[in-house]
């Protein structure tokens, strides 16, 4: 019922593309640092653990490069790094709205006729799915480019067998099934944590208790749909 106000014909478009612009900055921009940092050093620690393991003379050393690249491509950036993002664009979006809600001014937006779900919500969600691709691309860019830096820097494989390992065996629909599951968890995000700051009641403590919820709920739910996601995608 939510979401059919939300996606609701907007009143102004100009104003709702206006607040896109801000929440893509809010959302996307302000969350690059934490994407960056984690990525460059989950690309490292993969490549290491995967140079470790190859213990056998039979396996050849450029599997650490392709072992990397689809943990990476696969599961750690569309998936682990979308986690990440529930727990800081999801309570961000959950109080901020909360706050909202509780000082009345989701209200007065109501009584001067503004579609309050519409304006407050639909930005949040069109700026996540416009922007959350460009963080995973840069995330699976700073992966791969990390394992490379640390795995050469730590003797664990040549830069040689690492790039020839990136390169081996690649599927391009890979990327789409990445790149659809990251669409479906920004918009979980976004929506589940605008929800439960919208319907926030009472005080302070219920803003803080539905960040929380917010985080958690966008959690298991992008866990689900990784799973449905996976199943559709790679049983053939």
């Amino acid at each position: 019922m939510l979401m059919y106000r939300v996606f609701a014909k907007p009143q102004k478009a100009s104003i709702y593309l206006r607040q896109i612009i801000v929440e893509i900055d809010n959302i996307g921009i302000s969350s690059l640092t934490i994407v960056a940092i984690i990525s460059v050093f989950m690309g490292g620690v993969i490549t290491i653990q995967s140079a470790f393991s190859i213990t056998s003379p039979l396996v050849p050393l450029y599997v650490v490069g392709y072992t990397t690249r689809e943990s990476i491509i696969l599961e750690f950036s569309p998936t682990i790094v979308c986690l990440i993002l529930a727990g800081k664009v999801g309570s961000n979006i959950a109080s901020e709205i909360g706050a909202m809600r509780i000082t009345e001014q989701i209200d007065a937006l109501e009584i001067m006729g503004i579609n309050s779900a519409g304006y407050l919500i639909f930005p949040k969600i069109a700026a996540a799915i416009l922007i959350f691709p460009f963080l995973i691309a840069l995330s699976m860019f700073l992966g791969i480019a990390g394992g490379y830096v640390m795995g050469v820097s730590s003797g664990a494989c040549t830069g040689y067998e690492y790039v020839y390992g990136i390169q081996a065996f690649f599927e391009p629909w890979k990327l789409y099934y990445s790149f659809t599951k990251v669409l479906v968890f920004a918009f979980i995000i976004t929506s589940v944590s605008s929800y439960y700051g919208y319907h926030t009641e009472g005080g302070a403590l219920e803003v803080g208790r539905s960040s929380t919820n917010a985080v958690v709920y966008s959690s298991i739910l992008i866990l689900l749909f990784g799973l449905i996601l996976t199943n559709i995608f790679l049983s053939h």
